[in-house]
């Protein structure tokens, strides 16, 4: 096969990110291409780049620029994903070399450019982006919307966000809301069973908000009950990515009462006193959360709850972050992923600055992770001597490497089991001992 007819790609940001890759590639493979892990050797490079935060838009940057001064001749190097659907003008500029450029929701088209770059040289980057992301509709061409990662899958439900908060750049880049069709969700549950996945994690930008542009209520708690009957014999199935003040009544006795779906919720809080959740245009009925998660647990025991909190926000005062402080003591929450405040031009947050020192904004992001790494060790403790069923992902130096439900892939932790287990595969584990992100363990037969 000609090196032309080979691509190279790199995946950057989240998973929803990671989904769009797989589906670019998925395209490229139909239309005859190969992929190639060194990029050397392809004729197509591909960056699925993020734009989310600052650090994100310079590793981004970073990539680009490395492989367009290594390119060699004939090679083609595109830039896709969020950072060019809201700075194209800015990548091209900054990174010389690049040859085309998608946006967000034009990932469907990576063939087509490559087409139409080797057809003609393009003096300028070749350009695929939507005047308005949020009005784009989701041409999928019957491409599988999810990304597979051993025994497990994130299957995309939604694209593009239609809350307000203030600091975040999403409804900029992703544009509104669109859920996917429900049946097509489902088909493809099914076809991601037949490919041996034994756990669905669904994902969006918000989860808790799809189907409401398809005049659906409840329609998580609608599409969760679609996935039981139409893949029972799928094992687990995970939510992330919740919208406080929107886990309902029926979404709560759908995840109680179906014993495929994981008692496991990722539900970003951001923020613990109103006064900064107001300002960052989230809900802030804090009362909401302790009455709403004190249901799920009483329904849910052993539920296990993900969020994440953002310090250093524009205004946050020492009062403000001990509320914080003193809230995540109070809830002891099994995982806490904590993020400085990055100032983002465009959003809502913009016109009050970034005030807060960074000298403050990390003692402070300091401060929380260390309590949250006491309460998590804390909790872990409290498995040993019980048995969770594992999903086994891994082997290495005598140790077997897997996932309880408590653990989504890549953001939460292990559990370390002793010999040799059939990857793949879900099985009872004995927990003998706790670290503060990890267990470990032995076959409980």
């Amino acid at each position: 096969m000609k090196s032309e007819q080979t691509f190279h790609l790199v995946s950057l940001g989240c998973a929803k990110n990671t989904v769009d890759s797989d589906s670019m590639a998925q395209l490229l493979l139909r239309d005859g291409y190969r992929f190639t892990d060194d990029p050397r050797k392809a004729g197509v490079l591909i960056v699925n780049t993020c734009g989310f935060i600052g650090p994100a838009k310079q590793e981004s940057l970073a990539v680009l620029q490395e492989l367009a001064e290594n390119k060699r001749s004939g090679q083609l190097l595109i830039a896709a994903g969020c950072l060019t659907q809201r700075y194209g003008a800015e990548v091209a500029q900054k990174v010389r070399g690049v040859d085309g450029i998608l946006g967000t929701r034009r990932w469907m088209d990576i063939v087509q450019v490559v087409r139409e770059l080797r057809r003609s040289p393009h003096p300028e980057p070749l350009y695929h982006l939507p005047d308005d992301a949020g009005t784009v509709g989701l041409d999928e061409q019957d491409t599988l919307r999810a990304s597979i990662h051993g025994a497990s899958a994130y299957l995309k439900i939604a694209d593009g966000c239609r809350r307000p908060c203030a600091f975040c750049a999403i409804p900029l880049i992703k544009g509104t809301a669109v859920s996917r069709p429900l049946q097509v969700i489902l088909n493809e549950a099914r076809r991601l069973r037949d490919a041996g996945v034994r756990e669905l994690i669904l994902i969006a930008q918000d989860t808790t908000d799809y189907g409401h542009d398809l005049g659906m209520k409840d329609g998580l708690a609608a599409l969760l009950q679609g996935l039981v009957a139409a893949v029972p014999d799928v094992d687990w199935i995970r939510v992330l990515y919740a919208y406080p003040g929107y886990v309902t009544e029926r979404l709560i006795e759908v995840m109680a009462s179906n014993r495929q779906i994981l008692p496991y919720l990722d539900i970003p809080l951001q923020h613990a006193h109103p006064d900064t959740l107001r300002r960052m245009k989230r809900p802030s009925n804090i009362e909401w959360v302790y009455k709403t998660l004190g249901k799920m647990r009483a329904a849910m025991p052993g539920l296990a709850i993900r969020t994440t909190f953002i310090v250093g926000y524009p205004g946050e005062t020492e009062a403000e972050f001990r509320t914080l402080v003193d809230f995540v003591k109070e809830m002891r929450f099994d995982r806490v992923g904590t993020f400085q405040f990055s100032f983002e031009e465009g959003t809502t947050s913009a016109p009050l600055g970034d005030p807060v020192p960074a000298s403050v904004k990390q003692a402070r992001y300091e401060t929380l992770m260390a309590l949250q790494q006491g309460i998590s060790l804390q909790i872990n403790q409290s498995f040993v001597g019980k048995t969770l069923d594992v999903l086994i992902e891994g082997f290495d130096n005598g140790i077997s490497i897997g996932r309880s439900y408590r653990d989504a892939p890549e953001i939460d932790g292990l559990v370390l089991v002793d010999g040799k287990l059939e990857v793949g595969q879900i099985v009872p584990v004995r927990i003998s001992g706790a670290m503060a992100y990890d267990l470990s363990g032995v076959p409980a037969a």
